[in-house]
Parts: C-alpha cells; sequence; structure tokens
C-alpha cells in the first residue's frame, strides 16, 4: 500500500492535500451537505438560510471557490429579478461518501 504522506514530501504535493485543498474552509463541507441531503438544488438566499451565520460574501466566495473547483453547478436563469441555482457536480458528488465516513466518525467518536 502506498504511504497517503511519503517522506520528504509537501503535502500539497500529494493525493491527500488536494482532496483538503478542495474542502478546505469552514463552509464548503457544509454547503455539500446541504446540496447532498436536503435539497438537491438550491438558490443563494435558501443556502444562507440554510447554514445560519454566513455572510453574503463568504458565502459568495465559498460558492466560486466551488464552481472554479466543479464541485458546485450554478445554473442562471436569464429573468429579472435573476434566479442562480446551485447543485452538486459529479465531482463534488464523489466527495459525499467522504462526508458520509467523517460523520460516521464523529457520532462513533463524539463524547458528551
Amino acid at each position: 500500500m502506498n504511504e497517503c504522506i511519503p517522506t520528504n514530501t509537501q503535502l500539497e504535493d500529494t493525493g491527500f492535500g488536494y482532496t483538503l485543498s478542495l474542502i478546505n474552509g469552514k463552509y464548503k463541507m457544509i454547503i455539500m451537505y446541504w446540496l447532498n441531503e436536503h435539497k438537491a438544488v438550491m438558490r443563494f438566499n435558501e443556502l444562507q438560510r440554510s447554514i445560519g451565520n454566513i455572510s453574503f460574501r463568504t458565502l459568495s466566495n465559498t460558492l466560486k471557490e466551488m464552481e472554479r473547483d466543479q464541485l458546485i453547478i450554478r445554473k442562471e436563469y436569464p429573468q429579472i429579478p435573476p434566479k442562480v441555482e446551485y447543485s452538486l457536480s459529479e465531482r463534488g458528488l464523489s466527495l459525499i461518501p467522504l462526508l458520509d465516513m467523517m460523520c460516521e466518525w464523529g457520532e462513533h467518536n463524539k463524547t458528551l
């Protein structure tokens, strides 16, 4: 079996480091969770209300990063007022088993 982070290798040069770079951030995994578990397609304001205390700017920047990394799909409708919807891409969906394992581990190991 290959080492996840071989000796004398920079973290960012490994698959582990790459995965961390995609899901790193306070809200990325939460956004993925909402889009997978609660509603497959959500509008910006729905996401903001669901997450709770996240600023407009932070959510906007996080969604832009996730779109750039091809984790979500942004679909804009040419209408007034503007309508934009977000959903998980196939690439984003492929990370859900990882999030599920993290959830299971947390449930098994959390202390009261």
